[in-house]
């Protein structure tokens, strides 16, 4: 890896931020005459993939660029004044916290967009669809590099509306409630949010995210950085998602569409923990060190909730679909990472961003093959898929049934795959909390997470035994013994990214660490593990 002249690193980060916005206004326009194909809907789709391609692209080259021997210093910056009077300022850079999520989010948008090219998504024009989607990306991404407390309001909130119109149009049962749901929790948790990036930013005299990390809530008092704390901490545990502010995902997840519920899973509630550890932690320490057992103390309840309610999920007779049971998952997976983040020490927080990595794979993978099992069965219904003798994918569907048996053990936690390391640091990070913190406190919620990922891999596990085993001459649905597509190669495209990089991610964690933890580092000064 070659560093790049840091003109360079600019130019490709606001391309990175701004081509999918360009994209969704080119996807509302008619297609040339020469690029439509078969027809308008599949010249649009190709579109998709054609920009979100490129998005990506950059993004490997921006990360490929990047000086990975200072990941802790921000680079490719750009500063300019956007509204002098309140001292905003359109400031965008990254580190080694916001560059894996950058990624990330490239890649999975830029796999929805193949996804949804080989299998056209049922519902209104593909035009909107597209528009959506790039709009989508272009505020994820945006979240991410901003510097701003305003524009990252702004980005926070621009990803609300295509996510609403994805499910509220192109999902399934239930879906308009859903995503009125969606919208009023996440909305109503931007509205507490934004009074508290106010609070912050209006007595620390500047709301650039760098000098607030640099001052290290050094002016403002107790009570302000508690208040702000307060704020900020409850509109992004919202996003999180945190128990018990959780409620909205799993209705949101079971009626998206299932690039909706990919990139839900995989990106949108990645904002809500990254805003913890870019805006909270470094800005105001003494506040989020006031509030940091009650948010471990919330992260374990939601550890072991979301394990149960699984559980609950997965046993025969329960009518449990099987989306709605990964929701649930990722209410416990994602306490794990507001775990680690309220040990407030580098080896905690560094293992919350190593699961949120992680998350976004195991979970985005095993968003696209419950999808792919519905789309060959019609139903995501555990009992149906099951009935007596179990789905039985392992003689029916042997690629299928492997990769979702993949997708489970990975999101147990299995050692030598991406779900293990960040469980483990964020674990690690309680043992040893940051000093002022009550070590038996960290010890009973140390146990709590423990117990978690026992419950984790107690339901995972039934969940393969009903899906994936069984006797392929009797299985479901309706005792059916016909035979179903196996994995086909557009899936394969976009679903081996996911297993390669999952298996990537576990044998070598220090790829990941190594950009995270200067990074970490800077912005928690004053911790010494």
């Amino acid at each position: 890896m070659i560093p790049l002249d840091d003109t360079v690193l600019q130019a490709l980060l606001a391309a990175v931020v701004a081509l999918p916005l360009l994209g969704a206004v080119a996807a509302l326009l008619p297609a040339p005459p020469g690029l439509r194909g078969r027809g308008p809907e599949q010249a649009v789709l190709r579109h998709g993939v054609t920009v979100t391609g490129a998005v990506l692209v950059l993004t490997v080259l921006l990360a490929l660029g990047f000086d990975h021997d200072h990941p802790g210093v921000m680079q490719a910056q750009t500063d300019v004044s956007w509204i002098p009077a309140l001292d905003v300022r359109l400031h965008l850079g990254i580190d080694g916290i916001s560059l894996p999520l950058l990624v990330l989010t490239a890649l999975l948008t830029f796999l929805c967009a193949l996804h949804s090219y080989a299998k056209r998504p049922q519902g209104p024009r593909p035009q909107a669809f597209v528009a959506l989607l790039l709009l989508l990306e272009c505020g994820t991404l945006a979240t991410f590099a901003v510097l701003d407390l305003v524009l990252f309001f702004l980005a926070f909130e621009t990803v609300l509306i295509p996510m609403y119109f994805l499910i509220a149009r192109w999902g399934g049962k239930d879906r308009g409630p859903a995503a009125w749901k969606f919208v009023l929790y996440t909305l109503l948790g931007s509205v507490v949010m934004l009074l508290g990036l106010l609070v912050l930013g209006g007595n620390a005299g500047t709301f650039d995210m760098v000098r607030l990390a640099q001052q290290h809530g050094s002016g403002l008092s107790h009570g302000t950085q508690v208040v702000a704390a307060l704020a900020i901490g409850l509109g992004l545990a919202v996003k999180a998602p945190m128990w018990p502010l959780h409620s909205w995902l799993p209705d949101a997840h079971t009626a998206a569409p299932t690039v909706g519920s990919v990139l839900l899973a995989g990106v949108l509630l990645k904002m809500g923990t990254y805003g913890f550890v870019r805006i909270l932690l470094p800005a105001a320490p003494e506040g989020a060190h006031t509030f940091a057992p009650y948010l471990a103390a919330f992260a374990v309840v939601g550890i072991i909730y979301g394990s149960l309610a699984c559980l609950a999920l997965a046993r025969k007779g329960a009518q449990g679909d099987l989306k709605r049971l990964i929701a649930y998952s990722s209410v416990g997976h994602m306490g794990f990472v507001l775990l680690g983040v309220a040990t407030l020490t580098h080896t905690g927080v560094n293992g919350a961003l190593y699961a949120n990595i992680a998350h976004g794979l195991i979970t985005g993978l095993l968003f696209f093959l419950v999808g792919a099992l519905k789309d060959r069965t019609g139903t995501s219904d555990l009992d149906a898929l099951a009935g007596t003798t179990g789905a039985a994918l392992y003689g029916r569907t042997p690629r299928l049934g492997g990769l979702l048996a993949f997708g489970a053990v990975a999101s147990l936690g299995l050692p030598g795959l991406a779900g293990f390391w960040g469980e483990l640091l964020a674990l690690l990070g309680a043992y040893h909390p940051a000093p002022g913190l009550s070590r038996p406190a960290y010890a009973v919620f140390l146990a709590l997470g423990a117990l978690g990922t026992l419950l984790t891999a107690a339901y995972l596990l039934l969940v393969v035994r009903r899906v994936c085993m069984g006797d392929p001459a009797t299985s479901s649905p309706a005792g059916s013994s016909a035979a179903l597509p196996d994995v086909h190669g557009h899936e394969y495209a976009a679903w081996v990214p996911l297993v390669v990089l999952t298996v990537l991610a576990g044998l070598w964690p220090a790829a990941l660490l190594g950009l995270t933890d200067p990074a970490v580092q800077n912005l928690l000064p004053g911790v010494t593990r």
